[in-house]
Order: structure tokens, then sequence, then C-alpha cells
């Protein structure tokens, strides 16, 4: 694999909280145009590496390297500026705005405008057709006039998935897409993470194994903060010391 196929990297990751050691020595290859699922037991520290992928914590050892440059000691907004993005686990809309106006603060921000709340609603319409091409590329144009707070839980999601778009992401992290959801809901997000993945590199934490098997080029299993197994799901699903990790869990 050429350095140019990987476009994130951690080298030696590590995060020690009072001593205990959260994550420990992380080696991380994120390969380009690729769906790479991180999973584990609970506490096996796979919130902690986004965390420390996207600045919200500083490693206490390691390096992260994005593009092949080093981002270890940036911070939240220029990896966002880079192009790596967050998006879920907590709810990232307002809720007493319109889908259409959530993705319009989207594109705002992209622009560097956020602030210009004061600007007159004419101005803002010029972002309404890129607004409505994002809702439509996640199936929510039906939805444009609704209100975020009067949505269903799994069109909300894909809201959110449509808001993360809006700033363009070249890498898009999802933190447990499709926690809290029912079987419909599952199938339609799958679905959608498979579409927005066609254009660009996404990672993910994920509980649900089915979704892990449907979409995911690549694995790493966590296990108590360390890397246990990687490689396909087939081979991963396969390994007894991941089976052993998830008796009792996922088993």
């Amino acid at each position: 694999m050429n350095a140019s196929d990987i476009i994130l990297e951690t080298r030696g990751l590590t995060k020690e909280f009072k001593g205990f050691a959260a994550v420990q020595d992380v080696n991380l290859r994120i390969k380009r145009g690729t769906i790479h699922a991180l999973i584990g037991p609970n506490g096996a520290g796979k919130t902690t590496v986004f965390n420390l992928l996207t600045k919200f914590l500083q490693p206490t050892k390691g390096s992260i390297h994005f593009n092949g440059i080093d981002i270890t000691r940036e911070e939240p907004a220029q990896i966002a500026r880079r192009g790596v993005v967050r998006s879920f686990q907590i709810s990232a809309t307002f809720g007493h705005l319109t889908a259409l106006e959530n993705v319009r603060v989207g594109l705002q921000r992209k622009l560097g405008t956020s602030f210009h709340f004061w600007r007159s609603e004419r101005s803002l319409n010029q972002l309404n057709d890129q607004a409505m091409a994002l809702l439509e590329e996640v199936d929510l144009t039906s939805f444009a006039r609704t209100l975020a707070v009067e949505m269903p839980y799994g069109r909300k999601r894909a809201l959110e998935i449509a808001t993360t778009l809006a700033l363009d992401p070249e890498l898009m992290l999802l933190d447990e897409p499709t926690q809290g959801m029912g079987h419909e809901d599952v199938d339609r997000v799958a679905d959608l993470i498979r579409k927005v993945a066609a254009k660009r590199t996404i990672a993910m934490v994920e509980h649900n194994l089915s979704v892990v098997e449907k979409l995911s080029d690549h694995i790493t299993v966590l296990q108590r903060g360390q890397v246990l197994a990687e490689g396909p799901y087939t081979v991963v699903s396969q390994d007894p010391r991941v089976l052993e990790a998830y008796v009792g869990v996922e088993a």
C-alpha cells in the first residue's frame, strides 16, 4: 500500500488519565476511499480514540497524521478546516430550525460566515440551492420545511449527515450512527452511509455488528485501549480473541 493511499494514520497513540491508559499504543491506518470501522466491547477506548483524532483530547504520547501531515498539536477548529469532521452520538441539529435551515447553517460555517445571522433572508437564499441538493443526497427533500424537533428519529440522524456533508469533509467520523434506532431506520441510515461513502472516506464507531458487516471495508477491534485484531469482517469475525472479547456483549 502506498503512503498516499493512507488518509489518516496514528503512531503509538496513547492517552493516560491519572496513570490509567484508556488508549495504549494504537496504530491506525485508514485507507482513502474506504469505510473503516472501530469496534470493541464497552470501555474498549473507541470514543477516546475519536476524541483524540478530533483533538477534543490531547494524546499523552504518539502522533496523528492526516494526508501525511502531522496534526498532533493542532486545535479542533484546524482539524475541521483540514476536512476531518465528526458527526453523531449527540444530536447536532438545531431543533427549532427547519431541515433546510440546519443545512444552511452548515454551509455558512464552511464559508466562514456563521456569525452573519443578522444578514437578510434574501442574502441567505443563495445557499438554498446547495442546501436542497444536500437534502436530496440524504433523501430528505420532503422534510425541507419541517422543524428538526418534529422529524422522526432516523430522519433526524440523516439530517445530521447532511449538516456534516455541508462542511465538505474529506474524512467523516461517524460516532455510533445507528444507536437507538429500530430496524427500518438502521437499514435506511446504513444505506445512506454507503451512498455518501462513494465520494469520501468514513471512519465509524459502531456497536451494531450487522451494520459493520454490511458496510466496512476494514475493521480495527479495540480491547482495553489496545488493538486486539484488524482486517476485513470475514477475518476479524472468526478470530478467537475477538469472539472471546465479545462474549456476553455482542455474541
